[in-house]
């Protein structure tokens, strides 16, 4: 027997040669600042297109009023208990009520988080007899509710109807022997792609199978359809979509999520979601500011057409000067690059240190290891000056690294410039 800990290691993996630089830099970054496309980064403003602050509600004056007030009166600790024993108000129900109204369904159930609200979610929905299919790039929230089924669970290849129809195929022969269900699953705007989530084929194969369908819509709720009601809306099948869910993380600027669909089966998971049944309720605040962001949702449209035209000037301005942003068709913006891990170490750090320019940076295993990605976030407030800035930064970069500068070992900001 061994020591638990002793099993333990902490190791920087392929970024252990740069490990002598804060964890606050590549890992954990600190950005400081009101939330906004300009913020503070390691001493200096940078311009930033890593926050999912989709319609720039983070700032608005009347979200940020909206939220002093409820927590002038509130605080943050009513309602003090779970919702089913003594945390429930009028305003969660009221919530609750303009949520369905919005995505067009019967009923709503609020959650804390969204991570745990899909992981309990899963593990209410489904039991030892039943069969869940999958997509094969799903969040890790998906991945984890996954886990924890008891029963048999088949993945599909990414978006791949014939796949799926045969993952279902052989889901229907187990289901007919267990007398179990079957529950398919798959997001509407994939988060690393921006490749939105083939929902009306999906649903196309409800017409041959007997499943039941949830959709994950963090990234497309408020982004995606005519009212922006998500991605189902924007294919024409929020009618088929059975548990619609999103986060208030994304487009809302806030904590929490909801899923919703009919109220038989909302009343089911008032009572089976464990992540709600044994955890306080949402605070008040977040209820009623909440409230206000879905208002502005609504009644201002500009936000996200100016989101869209935004996403649409840096996406094209981004294909005309030759970067692959792989198949997205949403605001998530995934800029490609060929190169190893220290390449893109390197890169984004040049990127931040010499042009001021902050984005996330995806490396191995979330991508191939030849792939480096960064990942552009467009929000409604930025500006078409802060696209041009982009457009030049990256070109500059990827003139770099088809040269090999990236490939020297000493990060590059610390003995060259621009």
């Amino acid at each position: 027997m061994v020591d638990l800990f002793d099993k333990l290691k902490m190791e920087a993996g392929p970024l252990a040669k740069y490990s002598h630089l804060p964890d606050d830099y590549f890992f954990f970054p600190k950005l400081e600042g009101e939330i906004g496309p300009r913020m503070r980064f390691n001493g200096k403003d940078v311009l930033n297109w890593s926050l999912n602050n989709y319609l720039g509600l983070a700032n608005h004056p009347e979200v940020r009023k909206a939220d002093a007030d409820a927590a002038a009166k509130y605080g943050m600790a009513v309602p003090m208990g779970a919702r089913m024993m003594s945390g429930n108000s009028v305003n969660h129900l009221e919530f609750e009520r303009q949520l369905a109204d919005f995505v067009k369904k019967e009923d709503v159930m609020l959650l804390n988080f969204g991570y745990q609200g899909v992981v309990s979610i899963i593990d209410a929905l489904v039991d030892r007899k039943d069969v869940i299919v999958y997509d094969a790039e799903s969040h890790a929230c998906i991945i984890d509710g996954v886990r924890l089924h008891m029963g048999k669970r088949f993945v599909y290849t990414h978006n791949d109807m014939d796949s799926l129809e045969k993952q279902l195929q052989r889901a229907t022969k187990l289901a007919d022997e267990t007398g179990g269900g079957i529950l398919v699953i798959t997001e509407g705007v994939f988060g690393m792609s921006g490749k939105q989530g083939d929902l009306k084929g999906v649903c196309e194969l409800k017409k041959k199978y007997n499943f039941r369908l949830f959709v994950d819509d963090a990234h497309g709720f408020g982004t995606m359809g005519k009212t922006g009601a998500g991605t189902a809306e924007e294919q024409g099948v929020q009618d088929q979509v059975d548990l619609y869910f999103s986060t208030f993380a994304k487009s809302m600027a806030s904590i929490g999520a909801f899923v919703a669909g009919d109220k038989r089966i909302l009343k089911y998971l008032r009572y089976s979601v464990r992540s709600q049944i044994y955890a306080k309720s949402l605070p008040m605040p977040l209820v009623i500011g909440g409230m206000k962001r879905l208002e502005l949702l609504k009644s201002k449209p500009e936000l996200r057409e100016n989101l869209w035209k935004i996403t649409n000037a840096v996406q094209n301005g981004l294909r005309e000067r030759g970067f692959t942003l792989g198949n997205t068709t949403s605001p998530v913006t995934p800029v490609l690059f060929k190169g190893g891990v220290g390449e893109a170490a390197n890169m984004s750090m040049d990127l931040r240190e010499n042009y001021n320019i902050f984005c996330s940076v995806v490396i191995y295993p979330v991508v191939p290891k030849d792939v480096i990605m960064f990942r552009i976030i467009p929000t409604a407030v930025h500006t078409l000056a802060d696209v041009e800035e982009t457009l030049t930064a990256f070109s500059k970069l990827k003139t770099k690294l088809d040269s090999g500068f990236y490939k020297e070992e000493v990060l590059v900001s610390v003995t060259k410039g621009v």
